[in-house]
């Protein structure tokens, strides 16, 4: 089957990939001259499913409330009249209540969980190299209130096999003994001894060179206009020069732009972007530096070591599909770097950027047929693509196989949005 990704991120080429090993003849469509140059470089590099917590809790309206008066800086909502917004917000409001938040965490755990074992397994197959860490991740409270409140996090985590302990400070420092240079008085930690980190943009090029001896073409500098639909199915997808893309099913995996382009063919994906802001800073002084990633849960301020640079991250900005980022929006995460690595830093050499993560209201993403026959989307998974980029692009290629998904799909379907039960466009692909 021919099959267009629309997206040359992580999600669009491990989808390829996936894909293209099921046997499909592949082409991905992206907009950059190069793969995973927009989002999929401007994250932490996290690779946490021990931190799959959905965003949609009892705690969120109260922190929300509080970024609408400007006393929430690592959540930011500029107030404006956008009605894609609102929609976004009010349904992500129904999923705030401790059952509707519990079932969701466990669902984006699961997938989380499935798509680590793959991407160890594909890292082996492939002989991938991305600065790959194994050491596990901290996650670390500053107060001994935020810390008891994590232990009933951890506890949740270890009910599904997780590998959580609590740390004091001084147990903290012997996991990274960076963090005793700190200025930052900790009460403790939270080390999740499975979770790692590495560069998703590394990971992406090297997976595009697999896939490319695959048969999967690149077609790149390529702008996706619109996708053209008769009501049932997608005829075609127009490029911004005005040329024509003809393929039997399309996959849409451009992130947050992927609810835009489907408002073209009629069809409405419940996905917002949040903005975030990354740095990467070239390590002056390697012993005092991080060995290990974290993320210090008061300020959101998250980082992982990438050989000689460290990247950092932070800042949930609802503010539109607005990309630009100005010295002041990395002020905080520069001041993180310094009280947490105090002198292991050269800020001469650095390099900023901000993506926009796609965000559900609910918190996992959604993966699979759509109410349009041929079209499928693999898009919203918010902060944690890297960490489910490859359980979804199986999950996604399971549609088009011979075989069922390995995990269950059904909490990543289209149609958890409609009260309308949909035809499976799943079932119409696979007797084609």
């Amino acid at each position: 089957m021919r099959i267009a990704v629309l997206g040359g991120g992580i999600i669009g080429v491990t989808s390829a990939f996936y894909l293209a090993r099921e046997g499909h003849e592949v082409v991905v469509y992206d907009e950059r001259d190069r793969v995973a140059d927009d989002t999929t470089a401007s994250t932490a590099g996290l690779i946490a499913p021990g931190h799959s917590y959905a965003w949609a809790s009892p705690q969120a309206p109260k922190m929300l409330l509080r970024s609408l008066v400007g006393g929430q800086t690592s959540i930011r909502v500029k107030p404006r009249l956008d009605p894609a917004l609102i929609r976004w917000g009010l349904a992500f409001m129904r999923e705030c209540t401790p059952a509707r938040s519990l079932k969701n965490t466990l669902a984006k755990y699961e997938l989380a969980s499935y798509s680590q074992t793959l991407l160890e397994k594909l890292t082996v197959e492939e002989s991938l190299e991305y600065h790959r860490t194994d050491g596990g991740i901290l996650y670390l409270y500053r107060d001994a209130a935020a810390l008891h409140e994590a232990s009933s996090k951890a506890e949740l985590m270890r009910q599904q096999g997780r590998s959580q302990r609590l740390l004091t400070r001084e147990q903290a420092f012997e996991v990274e003994p960076a963090l005793a240079n700190s200025t930052i008085d900790f009460a403790g930690a939270v080390h999740d001894e499975d979770d790692g980190t590495g560069d998703p943009a590394l990971f992406t090029v090297g997976l595009a060179a697999a896939a490319e001896r695959l048969g999967v073409r690149f077609e790149l500098n390529t702008r996706i206009e619109s996708l053209e639909s008769d009501g049932t199915s997608i005829v075609r997808a127009r490029t911004a020069r005005g040329s024509e893309i003809d393929a039997d099913c399309y996959v849409l995996a451009l992130g947050s732009a992927s609810s835009t382009l489907a408002r073209t063919a009629g069809l409405r994906v419940p996905v917002y972007p949040a903005k975030g802001y990354s740095l990467s800073v070239a390590i002056r002084d390697q012993s005092r530096a991080p060995h290990t990633g974290g993320i210090d849960e008061r300020s959101l301020v998250a980082w992982s070591p990438f050989g000689s640079t460290l990247r950092m991250s932070a800042v949930a900005e609802f503010a539109g599909y607005d990309k630009t980022h100005a010295p002041s929006n990395f002020a905080e995460i520069r001041a993180a770097g310094e009280e947490l690595f105090p002198g292991a830093l050269d800020w001469s050499s650095v390099e900023y950027r901000s993506g926009l993560r796609p965000m559900t209201p609910d918190g996992p993403p959604i993966i699979g047929a759509t109410p349009r026959d041929n079209l499928f989307v693999n898009t919203g998974h918010g902060h944690v693509g890297w960490t489910m980029a490859c359980g979804s692009a199986a999950l996604l290629a399971a549609e088009f196989g011979r075989g069922p998904a390995e995990i269950d799909a059904t909490p990543y379907r289209f149609d958890r949005f409609s009260r309308r039960t949909r035809k499976s466009a799943a079932r119409s692909v696979r007797t084609r």
